[in-house]
């Protein structure tokens, strides 16, 4: 697994409150700056150009999960790349296996209930906010459980599909548990660090057995035109989207809603 910081960022969770839009830098070769500099930018447009000589871009329909459990091992992640190259974000259902997701859950709820989730805070000064209402838990790149071991050890296996297929320079990413009580929310933001770009993509995978959509707790992602998708934090399914260019809330539930969040950084 690639080596990241075992200390929290300066600031928590899904981050930065809607700010102004952060713009990607990148270090040479010349050939890769152009190609991923035209993809951060324009998906739509590299993204397609290739992926179609592929013959793969009509599995990309953005209303649809990806089942990445019915691919090869060799490309399990192609239509996942395709996605997110020609829409900018993609849901992905069974992203884990059943026994390794409900293990998550387990060990995420049994160290909420010993305290060892905190408040999550936002800003430099680390101030407490009506903004956010979830509880979190970094995991320590040195000292993680084999559940969540598994859970990293696919990241990376994702990460390294996006760096193969997009050139995104992609060289570590950080995770935490997040815990919403019934009735928490988070208000429409962006993940982009103020003054910082190391962020690239986001992932959230969801731990909730059995959720019903009448229960809430939708990840709202705002799309062009004002158009929005809400995702059901459903057990097993992986959300992933660009950092800086997607805002989104957290919409409040009726039962507790747990997750991991995740981003995939590139180096600063």
């Amino acid at each position: 697994m690639p080596a990241f910081d075992a200390t929290p960022p300066t600031l928590d969770g899904f981050d930065q409150l809607v700010a102004g839009r952060c713009e990607y830098s990148i270090e040479p070769p010349a050939e890769e700056q152009i190609k991923r500099d035209a993809f951060l930018e324009h998906p739509l447009i590299e993204a397609e150009i290739e992926l179609l000589d592929d013959c793969r871009i009509g599995d990309a329909a953005p209303d649809e999960a990806i089942d990445v459990s019915t691919n090869s091992r060799s490309g399990e992640f192609d239509i996942v790349t395709s996605a997110l190259a020609v829409n900018g974000w993609c849901v992905v259902s069974n992203f884990l296996s059943q026994t390794q997701t409900q293990a998550l859950a387990t060990e995420c709820m049994a160290m909420y209930a010993a305290q060892l989730l905190t408040p999550a805070r936002v800003g430099a000064n680390r101030a407490a906010t009506l903004l956010r209402g979830d509880s979190t838990r970094w995991f320590q790149p040195d000292a993680l459980s084999t559940r969540q071991q598994a859970f990293a050890d696919r990241i990376e296996a994702l990460q390294n599909a996006l760096n193969r297929e997009l050139l995104l320079g992609l060289v570590d990413s950080e995770s935490h548990y997040a815990v919403y009580r019934p009735g928490a929310g988070y208000a429409r933001h962006l993940d982009c660090l103020r003054n910082n770009d190391s962020r690239v993509i986001s992932a959230v995978f969801y731990l909730n057995e059995a959720w019903q959509d009448a229960e809430g707790g939708a990840l709202r992602l705002y799309l062009a035109d004002q158009a929005y998708h809400d995702v059901f934090p459903r057990a097993g399914t992986l959300l992933l989207f660009l950092s800086a260019q997607f805002e989104h809330e957290v919409l409040p539930a009726t039962r507790d809603r747990m997750s991991i969040a995740c981003w995939m950084r590139q180096r600063v």
